[in-house]
């Protein structure tokens, strides 16, 4: 049995979400607050380390008409990190829509305050989605 760590990439907030390759399941695990897209290391550190993933998915924030922007190449930025970091490949997979997806279960749980309580939520939320599109994709 394998892990995968999926990252929503954001600059105050990076969703989390860890996958197990065997269940092709997800699973929203703490968002990592950032300052300016970067993380706090010891709390990534300490991620990786308790979950031993074997590959990263980060996603790929594109405009709807799929060209890149500003936080399409921050992501990649974050990514590469990873993966010279930690000398693991990293899978950057389209997230549009995700956000929007999260937001909506949220919304379906607990209404307009559980959407405004925790963005954290909204971003790990993003992570499992974008985690389930590498699933579906690989």
């Amino acid at each position: 049995m394998a892990f995968i760590l999926a990252f929503d990439f954001g600059l105050g907030h990076i969703g989390v979400a860890t996958g197990n390759t065997t269940t092709r399941t997800a699973s929203a695990a703490k968002s990592l607050n950032a300052k300016d897209g970067i993380p706090d290391p010891n709390a990534l550190d300490k991620l990786v380390k308790d979950w031993l993933p074997s590959v990263f998915v980060v996603g790929l924030p594109l405009n709807m008409d799929g060209t890149e922007q500003e936080m399409t190449f921050k992501a990649r930025k974050f990514g590469n990190r990873l993966k010279e970091k930690y000398k693991k490949d990293v899978f950057f997979i389209d997230e549009r829509l995700t956000s929007a997806s999260a937001k909506e279960e949220i919304f379906e749980r607990g209404g307009l305050k559980a959407l405004k309580k925790d963005k954290g939520t909204i971003d790990s939320l993003s992570a499992v989605n974008i985690l389930e599109q590498y699933f579906n994709e690989h």
